[in-house]
């Protein structure tokens, strides 16, 4: 079914910047929940710095003694993904190595709006103060006026592990691209 926003018809798409951490879960299940609501497509993205295994590590994406495989990185976010939203689609990209949090910021913000995002979600534990000083890419990406936001300050009251387990949209349809 398409949405009729203005004077023509359009799919738009709910984002959630995506790094595989507890808000960045919630958010994701949070923006399923508003698309089934709102019959809008969900579309997780993730930032990698290439290269990075510190920062791989901080974050899960590989195990303590493993080398950065770029492969592995994208593979385990997207299955992270399937497991919570296996109707929400996924995308990713790469930036330099040490991209500060403004260019990891930028490269979302530049798929929100090539995908014409209609809501960005945004995981972050800083929401409760004013939205320009949300650390990391947070305020950055809100400060954009070319979609809403939603700020999800916490993992619960979402019902995760029901989502999973209930969701109607338990078929997937992310289109998976290893990067070459």
């Amino acid at each position: 079914m398409l949405l009729v926003y203005g004077s023509g018809n359009q799919r738009m798409t709910l984002v959630v910047p995506f790094d595989g951490s507890e808000l960045a879960e919630a958010a994701l299940v949070r923006a399923t929940e508003f698309g089934t609501v709102f019959e809008e497509d969900v579309l997780a993205i993730s930032v990698i710095r290439n290269e990075n295994a510190k920062y791989a590590r901080e974050r899960d994406w590989i195990g303590p003694n493993e080398e950065f495989d770029l492969e592995t990185v994208v593979t385990s976010l997207h299955e992270q993904v399937m497991d919570l939203c296996p109707s929400s689609d996924f995308r990713h990209t790469v930036v330099d190595r040490y991209a500060p949090a403004g260019s990891v910021a930028k490269a979302i913000r530049k798929m929100a709006k090539r995908e014409d995002a209609s809501m960005v979600f945004i995981g972050s534990e800083n929401a409760g103060h004013l939205v320009t000083s949300i650390s990391s890419v947070g305020g950055s990406i809100a400060s954009d006026d070319a979609y809403d936001v939603v700020i999800v300050r916490h993992r619960n009251p979402s019902k995760i592990a029901q989502l999973r387990n209930t969701s109607p949209h338990r078929q997937s349809k992310s289109d998976f691209y290893l990067p070459e």
